[in-house]
């Protein structure tokens, strides 16, 4: 175990010591409750500390007013988008709950229906409020909700926005000035949704302080454990996420949208050929992507198929057509990327054992 791992365990297990001793996490509470389980237990409090004696969970202090974690719903919310935060955030013993122009039930992105806990005028003092992505054109058309959110905001500490519920936020004026992040197949469309923000593609979340903004979907976990991190201490935060059975790396640099494959036109392939993934994978300086194509054509036909759709999107510049077999064919390409830095690319078609059936490779790499 490295020893930036070791620190964070022992912070982490300061923090779970903290949580049984009542040390200052949460003021002179006299109270104390378990994270939430879905047991019986969640909805008692108790006047020790101690171990829960429904579900055995170390318990936590709560505040006479406890932190209040709201999050906007909306129809077409992204699953994941909201219940991710909410996760994070009850597991780390905040009360949750939500709001929707009303309380009748909502359909989510998927069908899961679920039914808010306020309407807009009934919505309680947030110390967290989160603003998930999905369908969000239910939200940025209202303006009631848009109204709303920008009222609450200015009450609120911690604003945290998930996938593309920056647009959302960007709707309310709340991004101008900022910096911010967002699903990586649109963050272009962010750039025009808010020109006066800073869109950025290579974090995972953006911090600004007050607001938060955190790439696609998985992204609000790590966004929420980061705002945790923020109000209570990176050891609590991390004992949250071993909580959760969740393999939280708050200095990774993972982001989607700085991913080479990004420069593959996956539309493109498709309207080119009827194609399964076979394998997609690299880093943010390579990507290599192998469908596999049902074809009674020659290899050559099949590949010119793709290739005027990659050069039909007008970012590929065709440098090289060749053939490494009767089996087989490529083309070389040449490209250069939002910042003018420049990129070489291959397409490949190659028999897969049978007269019908190949195999199409994408590659990109960044040129030195």
């Amino acid at each position: 175990m490295n020893f930036t791992r070791l620190c964070r365990r022992l912070r982490a297990a300061i923090a779970l010591l903290a949580a049984l001793g009542g040390t200052a996490l949460a003021g002179d509470a006299k109270k104390w409750k378990c994270p939430p389980c879905g047991m019986a237990c969640d909805s008692k409090t108790f006047d020790a500390s101690g171990n829960c004696p429904g579900c055995g969970s170390p318990m936590i202090a709560v505040d006479a007013r406890e932190t209040t974690a709201v999050i906007l719903l909306f129809e077409g919310v992204q699953i994941i988008d909201y219940t991710g935060p909410y996760e994070v955030f009850g597991q780390a013993g905040l009360r949750v709950v939500t709001v929707a122009a009303s309380t009748e039930p909502l359909t989510t992105a998927m069908g899961m229906h679920v039914t808010p806990n306020f309407d807009l005028a009934h919505a309680p003092e947030a110390d967290i409020l989160v603003i998930p992505g999905g369908g969000v054109e239910s939200a940025t058309e209202n303006q009631a909700v848009i109204s709303w959110l920008r009222e609450k905001a200015k009450q609120t500490p911690n604003v945290l926005s998930v996938c593309n519920g920056a647009f959302i936020l960007a709707k309310a004026g709340l991004l101008d000035g900022l910096k911010a992040t967002t699903f990586h197949g649109l963050i272009d469309e962010l750039k025009t949704a808010a020109p006066h923000t800073t869109i950025v593609r290579d974090q995972r979340f953006v911090d600004n302080g007050k607001i938060v903004t955190a790439a696609g979907l998985s992204s609000g976990i790590d966004g929420a454990l980061h705002v945790v991190a923020k109000m209570r201490g990176e050891g609590f935060a991390e004992a949250t996420a071993l909580g959760l059975e969740y393999d939280w790396r708050p200095d990774s640099n993972f982001a989607r949208a700085a991913l080479a494959d990004r420069f593959i036109p996956r539309r493109a392939l498709s309207r080119a050929v009827a194609a399964q993934v076979r394998s997609t994978k690299g880093s943010r300086d390579r990507w290599d992507l192998a469908v596999a194509v049902e074809s009674a054509g020659f290899a050559a036909d099949v590949l010119a198929r793709v290739d005027r759709e990659l050069e039909a999107q007008g970012k590929w510049s065709r440098v090289q057509v060749g053939t490494e077999s009767s089996n087989g064919s490529y083309t070389r390409w040449i490209f250069v990327d939002e910042e003018g830095k420049p990129w070489s690319a291959s397409s490949k078609i190659e028999n897969a054992g049978e007269p019908t059936q190949w195999t199409v490779t994408i590659h990109v790499e960044r040129r030195t």
